[in-house]
Order: structure tokens, then sequence, then C-alpha cells
């Protein structure tokens, strides 16, 4: 298969790295130039002064948990993964810094045009892993220069996909396990790349199904869709449905007129004393929309039931058009609540439904799903809980993929080791303050079975021992420190890329396997940890011995004051 012209990836989207094929990038535009200008005037002055291939290490993680909670959920890690195996720049690409770098040698050219990650090494935690701040989600080793090109790259890739698989993993929790939980965010996301992201990062952190096309078919997700108010208002009365016939669910005879047997299916609704009460005359066109609905989709009718009057229309004609399907064994899905006072809505419709099971004895009608939507977000779920409601599920949007409550996770890229040399980053600001070296971090857990802690250590410090006792500390505070006895030891970051063939590494896995991790180990946290108001902080902590080094080198490398 021909090759682009200085590009290495093949036309099929794949690209054979170390013994095995990677995907392109999702997104085309994820290409080296996807990045920040200084970090070519970077990589070019590192060149000029013949540092480019110095040995480095930088760590990528995050300072503080969004939303006001205590954990996030790692996420965008393939998208990484993908981007370096894809790494490489085409001549035009080269042309173009050429022209945005003043005085650029044509040495420093000829010098990109060999650029690839093949020296380059990433340890990462597990994707759909919890984690914390201060622990890096990712080591990258390899040359500055070209560890200093895939710095941007990552970052746009870890810290929308993390924030908003975390966002979803927030409504999951408020909404609770039994919920079915709907992305319907397509259409408020910022572009279309925030719409396909949201979609898998939100199936990632516990969402159910999504409404984007595009999404289902390029990650194998759910999809759940009906009509919208627009369909229900673009029919006049029931003349307008010109093909009347609808087959039984089991072939073998053929209603020929389906619309007489939902109005026959109305009267008896309205005939009966216990249910005429709510209501008189339903809006026709109304229920003409909702037959040709049915005859549509016959054994996945949910109707919108909120464009003129949800109890005296909506849900009336919805019931005599599920109890035509049901004469000819169709089970209808339910119906979608878009409008009002969801929790009385949602609840005057489960009785509805109970009473047409109760009164014209249809076995299971009153377990049809109710479905809410309506700019939901994690409190107003919260409120439906208090208050009390019938929503089996929640079809979720703007509030949840445009991550409304908190605009960016706020990752950061630092070099920690360069040459084998540590580096560190002060600032008057503890919290900005790097943790220096390559470090080995893990998690322990305590008799519960709960995560206590996650300690980094240095790379060459023996790893923590199940039963034995251990001192964590506080990175910056000496007084903030505890021993723990870990019941069991989980080494955090495992080798993802290593460029070199032949050499192991961990395989990439599908998106459901990472969803399912996402998920049990939410399950897995402490309760105070996971609350919305005032969740308990999660304690990270470095041993005995890295503190030490630390403030052995902050004293080192931070200039002494002279008062006069």
């Amino acid at each position: 298969m021909e090759k682009t012209k200085g590009n290495n990836v093949f036309d099929d989207g794949k690209k054979q790295k170390a013994g095995r094929v990677v995907e392109k990038p999702t997104n085309p535009m994820v290409t080296p130039l996807l990045n920040d200008l200084y970090q070519f005037t970077m990589a070019y002055a590192y060149w000029k002064a013949g540092k480019q291939s110095e040995r480095s290490v930088f760590d990528l993680y995050f300072r503080k948990n969004p939303f006001g909670g205590e954990y996030t959920i790692f996420a965008g890690l393939e998208e990484c993964i993908k981007f370096l195996a894809n790494f490489t720049l085409t001549d035009q690409e080269i042309d173009f810094v050429r022209h945005s770098l003043p005085g650029c040698e044509e040495a420093f050219c000829d010098y990109l045009r060999g650029l690839d990650c093949s020296d380059i090494e990433v340890y990462a935690i597990s994707e759909g892993s919890v984690v914390f701040p201060k622990v890096p989600l990712l080591r990258i080793e390899g040359p500055v220069a070209v560890v200093q090109l895939l710095e941007t790259p990552f970052l746009n890739l870890i810290n929308y996909a993390s924030l908003v698989a975390t966002n979803a993993a927030r409504h999951r929790f408020v909404a609770g396990k039994s919920k079915l939980l709907l992305e319907f965010g397509a259409r408020r996301a910022q572009g279309p790349d925030g719409a396909i992201s949201a979609s898998k990062y939100c199936y990632l952190g516990g969402f159910d199904a999504t409404s984007n096309v595009a999404a289902g078919k390029l990650f194998g997700i759910p999809l759940r869709g009906t009509h919208s108010h627009a369909f229900v208002s673009s029919f006049m009365s029931l003349d307008e449905i010109v093909d009347k016939a609808l087959r039984s669910s089991d072939g073998k005879t053929t209603c020929e007129d389906f619309v007489s047997l939902v109005q026959t299916c109305l009267s008896k609704i309205q005939k009966s004393s216990a249910l005429s009460g709510i209501f008189s005359e339903t809006n026709k066109s109304e229920l003409a929309a909702f037959t040709s609905y049915a005859l549509a989709f016959p054994s996945a009718f949910l109707a919108l039931v909120d464009t003129y009057d949800v109890m005296k229309s909506g849900i009336p004609n919805f019931c005599a058009v599920a109890l035509a399907l049901n004469e000819l064994g169709y089970k209808a899905v339910g119906i979608r609540l878009d409008s009002g006072d969801l929790a009385y809505l949602s609840t005057e419709a489960r009785k509805f439904f109970c009473g047409v099971e109760r009164e014209l004895n249809v076995s299971d009608f009153g377990k049809m799903i109710i479905t809410a939507s309506n700019d939901l977000n994690e409190e107003t779920v919260d409120a439906l809980n208090k208050q009390g409601h019938e929503v089996d599920a929640f079809g979720i949007g703007t509030n949840l993929v445009t991550c409304y409550s908190q605009a960016a996770l706020g990752c950061v890229f630092k070099l920690v080791e360069i040459n084998k040399q540590p580096r560190i980053k002060l600032s008057e600001d503890v919290t900005k303050v790097s943790i220096p070296c390559k470090k080995r971090t893990y998690r322990l857990f305590g008799k519960e079975g709960y995560p206590l802690v996650d300690i980094m250590t240095g790379e060459n410090e023996p790893p923590p021992k199940v039963g034995e006792r251990l001192l964590c500390r506080h990175p910056f505070n000496e007084s903030k420190r505890a021993y723990v006895v870990p019941q069991r030891v989980e080494e955090l970051l495992k080798c993802y890329w290593r460029g070199n063939a032949g050499e192991a590494r961990e395989e990439l896995e599908p998106l459901k396997e990472i969803r399912s991790r996402c998920i049990k180990q939410l399950e897995n946290m402490r309760p105070d940890h996971m609350r919305r108001l005032n969740p308990t902080p999660y304690k990270v902590s470095v041993s005995a011995e890295l503190y030490d080094f630390i403030h052995n080198l902050w004293l080192n490398e931070a200039p002494v004051g002279e008062l006069h």
C-alpha cells in the first residue's frame, strides 16, 4: 500500500509499530502541529544548544479534583498512544514550521524530518482508573526536544477527556446504579470533536448510551433516541396517515387499519371511570404523530409526550397507541418528558400506566420506561431524588458535555529529571511546586478493601509490602504523616509505549473494558470520598526518603535572600 510523502501513516488509517497495528488518532487534526508555538521554539533552541537528545523525564498530572469533588477519572490515554504511533511531520508541515521560526536553519528542518517516537517511553495509570491530584497520570521519558513536542497534544487529549468522564461519573453516582443514563449532548457540545469526545468519555464514565450516531459507529456505544416536538407538531390529523397496515409481531396476521385500532383503544380509556377523569378530548394531531411513529417503529415505540399537555393529551394518546400495539403482540417502550415538573409528571404518568394495567388488564403496562430530559444536571437529578419521582432514565446533554460547572481540569506537564539529574519547579504557591525525579507510584489498600492512600517513592526504593508498616508523608506539609499497614499493594504506572520494537508493553484495551474498570473502581471507593457535599479528601503521599529528597533539593535550588 502506498504511503503519503513525508508521512508513515498508511491509507487504511492504521500503522504497524513494534509488532502490532495501532490506529490513527480519532481526530485527523491531532498531528504534531496541534501544538503551542513555544514547543517548536524550545525544540529549535535545544537543537541550537546541542541539547536536543538529552534524556528527560516529564510527569503529567493535575493539582485539584474538579467539580468540588475528591476524585477524578483518568481518560484519553488511548488517543495519546495513537498519536505517538503516528508521530511524524510531513514536508508541508516542516515548511510551515520553518516559516514560523525567525532565522530557522535548514539543518533543523532535516532534524525534524527524522523525528519519531522510537526513543520515547510512556508509563501511565490504566485508563478509566480513579486518580488523584499530584500523582503522575503519565511519565514520559525520551529526548528532551521530542518530549517537549508531546506536551501540548497530550494535555489536549487528556484534560477534556478526564474532565467529562469525571462529570459523567458524578452524574452516575447521583442517579444511582439502577437508572439508565443517556448522553444527549451533540448539539450543544463545543464543535464536532467536542461532541465525539463527550460521547466516548461519558460512556467510559458510566453512561449507558448516546444519541450521537457517529460516536456509536466509531466506538460501539449503544444508541438511543426517539423524536422531537417538531415531529409531533408536523402532523395535523389522522387523515394524513396513508399506509395504515401493521403486521403482528409474530408475522402471522395483519391489522389493515391500525389507526382505527388506536382510536378504539383511546375510546376504551375514555370509557374507564378510573382513567377518564384526568382528560376529556386529546389532541388529535399528536395522536396522529404517535400512531405514525408506532407504524414506523412498532417494537421500539417511545413517545415525547409534552408537546401540548402531558396528562390531558400526551399520556392518554401514548397509552392508546401502546394498547393497540399490545393487541398485535408488541410492547411499547415508554415515554419521554422534556419539560414541566418532572417529579410530579413522572409520578402521575406512572399512576396512569398502573391504572391502565389494572382497569384494562394489560400485564406489565405499569412498568413502562419514563425518560426525563430538559437541561438536567447533577443538582437537578439530586433534587428529583429528594422529592421522589418515577423516572427510569435521564437524558442529559448541555451541562454534561460542556462541563458547565467547571471549564477545565488543569493538567500540567513538568520536567522532573534530565540526564539523570532531578529537577524541581518552585513557587510561592506551594500547590505549584513539582515533585522531582523519576518516581514509582503505589495504591495501598486497607482491611476493608478500600484504597487508603497513594504513595510516591523514588525509582530505586524498595516497593511497599503487604503487612509491613510504612510511613506516608504529605509532600509539603511536615506535620501531616501517618503509618499504614497495607493489606494489598498495587503499582499504578505501567509501560504503555516503548518505541523500540520487540519490548513488552501493555496492550490498549477495548472501551467497554475501560468503562468496566471505571465503574468497578468507583464502587470500591470509600463512601465518604464519593459524597457530593463535603467529601473527605483522599490522601496522596510520598515516602519518608522521597520527602527528605524533595526538601533538600528545594533548599539547594531556592535562592537565598538578603536583608538590608
